[in-house]
């Protein structure tokens, strides 16, 4: 079994130098432009992606995540419907004034400190549901020729490291595409992108979108966290429509496997799939169940609702 070009990149790296030279990975994308019809009729005003949990919207995890990360430019793909994802992550200098006057300053700053002040906020409207693909490729403008990560608000995971940190630090190490992957039960293999393992360890030789079962090469999923080259780029302009005549950014990565330059690194923290009703009430009871505030009444409630079934 050969060496993968990615490993031997960060090789020739320490061989020229004698000191690792870390490339750092300053930009992220958020395609948000999806119309939620799962959470019909709750989506028909509000972006899912400002769903709460507890107190904080969905896609403002992904955010924090990716900021926690060292990210410093946010790219936010949107759709004719999401202005208020815009209006979320933009200063509220009213509200934070009302706040004031009330004595609620921590809330004041809470809101203020949403977005830091070293952070930039990007907004790009997709004009046209064409796939995820299509939407980071619409984010290219903002992107140029720079390693980008993408984050999909719908995989909310809690646990330290991020997986966004941890594919930063595995693209620092390679300059290789790299894949946050989770094994899935067997029925929802059909749902995910599912890796082909390669002869190295954590290589990936290819990654096939939403395979039936028995033609799946493997149960490791891509999940929504990636960090990729800018060539993806190039071949998302370039492929032909692929699934549901959509431009699929899993074809653009099973290319660029097929050159050996995809890796895939295991998610260490626990995923919750929002953009399901079910992810959603499991992250609400979890975060809920952890709040320091409410944790303990509510795992009290939940023992009592609980036992009150049961009877």
């Amino acid at each position: 079994m050969g060496a993968s070009p990615c490993a031997g990149l960060a090789g020739a790296n320490e061989l020229l130098t004698g000191v690792f030279t870390m490339t750092f990975v300053t930009k992220a994308v958020f395609p948000v432009a999806g119309l939620g019809t799962r959470f019909l009729p709750a989506t028909k005003a509000m972006p899912k992606e400002l769903l709460p949990i507890i107190d904080k919207p969905i896609v403002q995890y992904a955010v924090e995540e990716a900021i926690a990360a060292g990210i410093t430019e946010l790219v936010f793909v949107t759709g004719r419907t999401k202005r208020a994802i815009e209006d979320h992550f933009d200063t509220n200098p009213e509200l934070e004034r009302e706040l004031h006057e009330k004595g609620k300053d921590d809330l004041a700053a809470a809101i203020r400190g949403i977005i830091p002040d070293h952070v930039n906020c990007i907004f790009i409207r997709q004009p046209r549901a064409l796939g995820l693909g299509h939407a980071v490729l619409c984010a290219a403008p903002a992107i140029g020729r720079n390693p980008f990560a993408v984050l999909l608000a719908d995989d909310v995971v809690k646990g330290t490291p991020s997986p966004t940190a941890e594919l930063i630090a595995a693209y620092a190490r390679t300059e290789c595409t790299q894949l946050s992957v989770m094994d899935v039960a067997p029925a929802d293999v059909s749902k995910y992108g599912i890796i082909r393992p390669g002869d190295t360890p954590g290589s990936v030789a290819g990654l096939i979108e939403k395979p039936q079962l028995e033609e799946a090469p493997s149960r490791l999923a891509s999940i929504g966290r990636y960090v990729l080259e800018p060539e993806i780029l190039d071949i998302l302009a370039n492929i032909p429509p692929g699934a549901g005549g959509e431009i699929q950014l899993a074809d653009a990565i099973n290319l660029r496997a097929g050159q050996g330059r995809v890796n895939a690194t295991p998610l260490s923290g626990v995923r919750y799939d929002c953009g399901s009703k079910f992810g959603y009430l499991e992250a609400i009871v979890d975060f809920a169940l952890d709040h320091k505030e409410y944790g303990p009444a509510f795992g009290a409630l939940i023992e009592q609702r609980a036992r009150t079934k049961a009877a």
